[in-house]
């Protein structure tokens, strides 16, 4: 399963065969996000386990499954801003019940990104997915 946001990059990622290219995608893809205000950059929104600094913003509209989970985001390296683009495509807009439901790993391996990351991006990318599905499941809960 995954948003029609995430299957356009796919989609893109097909086109751009040179990974150089689809590295710039990414990177393209956070510099065009909203940055995050300055006072969301607190320990309570930052994300673990990254080897840059990430913080992550839920905004989830609605209460119990049927919410609609979205949710901010902001990196000091650009490609993970890129990389926060990328999973944003994969949950934004989700009701919170299938952002559990959402495969990251495989659908993160359609576009190749493990074969092209360092193993401390990979497992950043790894704490933000994990992240996500936390703040998904309280939003769930509640």
């Amino acid at each position: 399963m995954a948003t029609e946001a995430f299957e356009d990059i796919a989609e893109t990622f097909e086109f751009l065969e040179d990974w150089e290219d689809r590295y710039r995608h990414v990177i393209d893809m956070g510099k065009a996000m909203p940055p995050l205000d300055e006072a969301f950059r607190v320990p309570a929104t930052k994300v673990d386990g990254c080897a840059s600094q990430v913080w992550l913003l839920p905004q989830i509209d609605g209460a119990g499954p049927g919410a609609t989970f979205d949710f901010q985001g902001e990196s000091d390296a650009m490609i993970v801003r890129g990389l926060i683009a990328v999973l944003h495509a994969l949950y934004g807009g989700l009701p919170v019940k299938d952002v559990l439901a959402v495969d990251a790993p495989a659908e993160l391996a359609r576009l190749g990104l493990h074969d092209h990351l360092s193993a401390q991006r990979s497992n950043g990318v790894r704490a933000m997915v994990e992240r996500i599905r936390k703040l998904a499941a309280e939003a769930q809960a509640a």
